[in-house]
């Protein structure tokens, strides 16, 4: 029996070692397109004041989560330099880098990948899409052949180009592990990153990012870490939206951008039932902003936008790439699922011009706990001028039930549910006496200045 048992056994060890080598012979050679692309990528350094003193810097404060590569939170007051790369896009010296890497820069050098350096000037910057426009008095100069990101599939072999940590003319390589992923940021999220698992550490931030053909498809922009470095996740522009960022500030040295004027969030599955969609799917309006162009053309919060532009938005996320990359003072129609039933809206865009919003804060009073298990006062005249809103209830104290299950919050200003507005505790509890149990209802409410809805079935 043992004898029986050899061969076989000796061919699937055979067969197991041979399988790393066709593997790894199935691997991409990335010799040739380093050696001919490698000449257009630069390294750029970029001098700036410190403003902030050692005494007043706090460490602990800094974000861990999609950091800028290259903003330096150690307050110095001397001035300090700021490394990062960047590629040539024309034979007369216009080269891309990130935004944040020449930010506030009273010098940038470009070091080229023969030695030389050139002082460069700044065309113009766009912090929106974090990319900035540089130009070197030099001619003849090698130059990266740009590609279209829209044709990058998940899964496709990519190579950055750059200086990390200082160390020009670094290559790594990866896969695309996701497109149009929207990031948080105080700016909106008006680009539709792609996101690699290609090694990216500080220093390679404004790098181009490659397809196999040696076409650049996207730059190198953000990391998503808790250490500082590579932890597997990078994000790049897509080279499609950088190109029409680089005419724009050719042409005027600033870029327009169309704006709705609505605050949106991901429609779930609770969410859909809730609304009585078929599946989870659109951008559902928790916001509709005071003399915007979603309020001119009449939409509502509680409204789901399923197709802007005639462009389908399947995600939430889809909006703002779309409504960003739409031209300002253009109609276009928007087509929103209302109680149920589809509308199509004529809308105007308006042009982006981004402003802050007011932290609410909260005051306390009664002690009524209602179907939602969850107790509730009116507003105050206070509360109305410090929040600029006259319509809701605050929540005060949450206890076990349907609005604990639905992650309501101590605090939280609940103005809609299932369409209709509240006034009043009274209005609520009349509305909320009038529902189906477990059938989910949406609810809109106010959190931290911002807007959102939350499905909720009521108990039995």
């Amino acid at each position: 029996m043992m004898n029986s048992l050899r061969i076989p056994i000796l061919c699937i060890i055979a067969v197991s070692l041979l399988a790393p080598g066709l593997v790894w012979g199935s691997l991409p050679d990335f010799t040739s397109l380093v050696a001919e692309s490698s000449p257009a990528v630069v390294n750029i350094t970029a001098t700036r004041e410190a403003k902030v003193p050692p005494s007043q810097f706090n460490q602990d404060e800094v974000p861990e989560m999609f950091k800028r590569f290259f903003r330096d939170y150690q307050g110095k007051p001397a001035p300090r330099p700021a490394t990062g790369s960047g590629f040539i896009i024309s034979e007369d010296g216009y080269l891309l880098t990130n935004h944040h890497v020449v930010e506030n820069a009273s010098e940038i050098v470009v070091a080229l990948s023969d030695r030389r350096e050139r002082v460069a000037s700044l065309v113009g910057a766009d912090p929106v899409s974090d990319l900035a426009l540089l130009k070197i008095d030099a001619e003849n100069l090698p130059v990266v052949e740009i590609g279209r990101s829209k044709n990058l599939k998940v899964g496709e072999w990519v190579v950055a180009i750059g200086s990390p940590f200082g160390f020009e003319l670094s290559v790594t390589a990866g896969i695309v592990s996701a497109k149009g992923r929207s990031l948080p940021d105080e700016r909106g999220n008006y680009v539709p990153f792609i996101q690699t698992d290609v090694a990216i550490n500080p220093g390679n931030s404004g790098g181009p990012l490659f397809n196999l053909a040696g076409e650049v498809v996207g730059i190198n922009s953000q990391i998503f870490t808790r250490s500082g470095g590579f932890m597997g996740l990078s994000f790049a522009i897509p080279i499609d939206v950088a190109m029409e960022v680089v005419q724009q500030l050719k042409d005027t040295g600033v870029v327009s951008r169309g704006w709705l004027g609505v605050q949106i969030q991901k429609v779930d599955r609770d969410l859909a039932e809730s609304f009585g969609l078929d599946r989870a799917a659109g951008a559902l309006v928790t916001q509709v902003f005071a003399d915007s162009p979603a309020e001119r053309a009449g939409l509502k919060e509680g409204d789901i936008i399923v197709e802007f532009a005639d462009q389908a938005v399947d995600l939430s996320s889809d909006l703002p790439h779309i409504v960003g990359r739409t031209k300002a003072e253009s109609e276009v129609h928007v087509v929103v699922v209302r109680a149920g039933d589809k509308k199509v809206l004529p809308v105007t865009v308006g042009k982006l011009d981004p402003q802050g919003q007011n932290a609410p804060s909260m005051l306390s009073g009664n002690n009524d706990v209602n179907r939602l298990g969850i107790r509730v006062r009116e507003l105050t005249k206070d509360d109305t001028t410090r929040l600029g809103i006259d319509r809701g209830v605050v929540i005060e104290d949450v206890s076990a039930g349907a609005g604990q299950n639905a992650g309501l919050q101590e605090g939280d200003i609940i103005t809609t549910v299932d369409g209709s507005w509240v006034d009043s505790q009274a209005e609520l509890d009349e509305i909320l006496e009038g529902l189906a149990n477990d059938v989910a209802i949406p609810v809109r409410i106010l959190r931290n200045g911002q807007a959102q809805f939350v499905a909720i079935k009521i108990d039995p």
